[in-house]
This record gives C-alpha cells, structure tokens and sequence, in this order.
C-alpha cells in the first residue's frame, strides 16, 4: 500500500507567501487551504501566524504577519531592533519572542512566543519600514534603556547613529541622530530606564559599526590614551582615501582595526594582508584587535595599544635625520 510522503508539498506555495511570514487569512485569500498550511514545509510560530521554511525574507519580512494581524500591533523592544539592525548584545540577541505593543487603551497582546506590551506613542514614533509597524529608531533604543547596562545602550546608540561618508567604500546613512536621541530622551522624562538612557547618551559617538567596536572605543577612552578618532580616513601621497580604519590616533600614525569572527575566511584574511602592507607603506602603525583583547577587567587592548605608540617613538628615534 502506498504511504503518503508529506515531504515532498503536492501544491507550491504561492510566490507572494515565501518572501516572509504571512496570516492563514492571507494565505486563505490566495486560494491556500488550511491543510496546506499546516505542511511540513511551513512554521506556526503563533496562533494566526505562518512562516514558510524556504522563504527568503530577513528580520522584518519575518516579522511582518504579527503586525498584519490587526490594525494596531507594533513591534517594539528586541524585535523591533532586529527590524533596523541595532546592535544588541549577545543575551538579547538568544531572546527570540516576539515584542509586539498596542496603545495603553487597548489590550496587551497574548499568544505563545510574543511578550506583549501596552505602550503610549507619541507622533512619529510609529512607522512602517519594510513593510511592518515599528517603533522609530530613537524610540527602540530608548524602550531598550529598561532592558540593557549603560554600555549596552551605548552600543546600541553607535550603531543607529553610526554613517560613513561618501570617501568611504560603502557610504551609510544613519538611521538616526544623536540629536533625535536627546528629542526622545526629553519627550518621555518619566519612562522606565530613564536613568541608563540618560548616562549612555552623552556616550554615543557616529562611526562605529558594531557593539566590538564600541566597546574597543569605550576602553580606549577611559585610559590614559584617550579616546580615539572614528571614521578616520588615511590618505595616500596623492590626497586620495586609501585605509579606513575602524579607530585611529592620528597624531601618533596609529590604525585601529576590529577583527571578528569573519576576519579567519581566507579571502578576508587576504584582504587584511593587503590592508595592513598599504597602511604601513603610508608611514602608519596597524593595530589589530580581537575580541580576547577586550576581555576581563584589565583589557590587553591597553597594553597593545601602548606597546605600538612606543615602537613607532623608538623606531622615529632611531631613524637618521636629514639634513
């Protein structure tokens, strides 16, 4: 007798259902039974909720039916800094439920995977991006200040403000200022983490693209080296861009480049070669970084940094001057 392979769907998906997660009344309107839906090929997430496992959407795609389920859920918290990128530290970025809020005379959101909230939004602080009701920018980090240490939210703030001019290779945009940052700040005075919020702020600076980054800049700026430049650009002999290190002491020729996991891929590791012999050739000193130099209460960053401006003295020292 032959056994039915569920498997192998007899029916494809419609192309518009696999671009992210949709509703059963979504998919129901473009002709999808409900047998179909419950297939192997497809998650139920949340009650109403369906996320196809061969659909190419990314955060907000992914996001997007717990907000199509009504007319007034937004994603708020942890998911909507997923939506925009934020950078969030590694406990939140294990916290896979779902932040959905509805305004405070409505009722909190209930069902499995999703922390509901009732929240009071001010104008603007609602919008669609991609195709999901979310919270602004400015207000995700502030709603994040309840939730995170002052140098978490730092980190987060650098990577919303963060934007890198047209000398860079990929110029960005930010997705918001630190001005817009201070406006939220004042806008909501009486709201939980009030206080963090108001201790990271004067913290966050434009230029650095990742929490790692952030937290090698933050380092820095409490020893005695001070704090280095972000978005720095080296030039070559002929006023063109030719390094863009992650932080840099100009004044010392000192290069500061954040190497994560990605920096051991043998091309990237290829292209660091090549990065550093060009910045070398241009009379600067590369300091690489890993995540280990950062680490414990005495970060070993200090000491390399140290260990790099006293090679250049000696090695300036020691080199005949003209005459």
């Amino acid at each position: 007798m032959a056994v039915a392979d569920w498997s192998v769907p007899r029916t494809p998906l419609p192309q518009e259902l696999l671009s992210g997660s949709f509703t059963v009344h979504a998919a129901r309107d473009l002709g999808v039974t409900r047998k179909r839906q419950r297939h192997p090929d497809v998650v139920i997430p949340s009650r109403g909720i369906r996320i196809p496992l061969t659909g190419t959407g990314g955060p907000a795609a992914n996001l997007r039916a717990y907000t199509e389920l009504d007319g007034a859920s937004v994603l708020t918290h942890h998911s909507g800094a997923r939506v925009w990128g934020c950078g969030l530290p590694a406990w939140m970025q294990e916290d896979w439920r779902i932040h959905v809020a509805r305004e405070r005379e409505g009722s909190k959101p209930r069902r499995r995977n999703v922390v509901g909230h009732r929240m009071t939004f001010k104008a603007g602080e609602v919008v669609m991006h991609d195709g999901v009701r979310v919270t602004s920018p400015a207000r995700t980090w502030l709603d994040l200040a309840s939730l995170m240490t002052v140098d978490e939210l730092v980190a987060a703030g650098d990577s919303l403000v963060c934007a890198h001019g047209p000398n860079f290779p990929r110029p960005k945009t930010a997705l918001c200022s630190i001005e817009e940052l201070r406006r939220m700040v004042a806008a909501h005075p009486g709201m939980r983490g009030m206080k963090t919020a108001r201790l990271a702020l004067p913290e966050i600076r434009v230029g650095a693209d990742s929490p790692q980054e952030t937290r090698m800049r933050m380092i820095l700026a409490g020893s005695r080296l001070g704090e280095p430049t972000l978005n720095y650009v080296i030039m070559n002999g002929w006023g063109q861009p030719a390094v863009w290190p992650d932080a840099a002491y100009p004044q010392q020729r000192i290069a500061l480049q954040y190497d994560g996991a990605h920096h051991a891929d043998p091309g990237q590791a290829r292209s660091d070669a090549r990065r550093q012999g060009v910045t070398e050739q241009l009379g600067w000193r590369e300091v690489r970084v890993f995540k280990e130099d950062l680490d414990g209460d005495k970060p070993f960053l200090v000491e390399k940094v140290k260990a790099a401006i006293r090679f250049r003295d000696e090695r300036q020292s020691s080199t005949p001057t003209g005459t």
